[in-house]
């Protein structure tokens, strides 16, 4: 299996992500429902930052759960609730992401999510290879 991600030359370069992301042969697909920044015990801290680290630390534990890494995310969309909380989405994003291949990804601003207090939630799409 091999993964190649890539920025059409007629298309402006995005930062931090790709506009396409080629996934070739055989493989598995893992698709992570959208992860929050609360913790087991649905406790949500009140500051965005907060919520966006723990948020791709549970999307983390997911990836895990299916033997996936981080390394292994070929798209994400994230939802914020502030636009104003753009820069820091893009700090922490970097942090976890593989930033010399990123992911295909898509953010989108909404008024509010699922759960009252909920800033941020992140999904995510990952290939590996056959078991």
């Amino acid at each position: 299996m091999s993964v190649r991600c890539f920025n059409p030359q007629t298309v402006f370069k995005p930062p931090g992500y790709s506009h396409v992301v080629e996934v070739s042969g055989p493989g598995r697909t893992i698709y992570v429902a959208g992860q929050v920044g609360a913790d087991r015990d649905r406790k949500i801290p009140p500051d965005a930052r907060a919520q966006m680290v723990l948020a791709f630390e549970n999307l983390k534990s997911a990836l895990a759960e299916a033997g996936a890494t981080f390394k292994d995310v070929v798209k994400i969309n994230n939802y914020l609730v502030d636009g104003a909380q753009m820069n820091d989405f893009r700090e922490v994003r970097d942090s976890y992401l593989n930033t010399a291949a990123p992911p295909a990804s898509t953010t989108v601003f909404v008024p509010r999510l699922a759960i009252d207090g909920l800033l941020f939630e992140i999904e995510a799409v990952a290939t590996l290879p056959p078991k």
